[in-house]
């Protein structure tokens, strides 16, 4: 069903269904190449690096980052903590909370894997979406973040 968007007619599902799809397909390629490079997967390494960049986090932060529940995100840094690459602190403001701290060890596997993620998604789309349809993708999909993040939508309630 196309519908009328910003004067263009555009197949809404159609687009809704290439978006959704070149997301998982490239989510998986980067998996595979951490995982055989890095013995990671897409989902540590992107926790690993908002950790490094944003000090002091907690499980609440990265929930709210990657708009996923709660309990998914403590799972997950639950593993990231038993690989030794995330210590919880104590959160001295909030004792029900902790802030989360990337180790040595974890600080270097991210830093690493940030070349494979950079390069392999180089590869992936580079010839697919040329320097100028690349920059208004690029321009488009964040734009339509900083609203869905203004409007709370899809925010997961557990």
């Amino acid at each position: 069903m196309a519908s009328k968007v910003s004067g263009a007619t555009i197949d809404l599902p159609g687009f809704f269904a290439d978006l959704v799809r070149c997301e998982t397909r490239l989510y998986n390629a980067l998996n595979d190449r951490l995982r055989e490079r890095h013995g990671i997967v897409t989902s540590q390494f992107e926790f690993l690096r908002h950790l490094r960049d944003h000090p002091g986090a907690r499980v609440a932060d990265l929930a709210a980052e990657f708009a996923i529940g709660i309990g998914a995100t403590s799972k997950g840094v639950d593993r990231l903590e038993r690989q030794g690459w995330v210590a919880r602190m104590p959160n001295p403001s909030d004792r029900r909370s902790s802030l989360l701290e990337v180790t040595d060890g974890g600080l270097q596997l991210v830093d690493a894997a940030e070349g494979t993620f950079t390069e392999r998604l180089a590869e992936l789309i580079a010839d697919p979406l040329k320097a100028s349809p690349m920059a208004a993708a690029a321009q488009a999909l964040s734009e339509l973040r900083s609203v869905l993040e203004r409007d709370q939508i899809g925010t997961p309630t557990g």
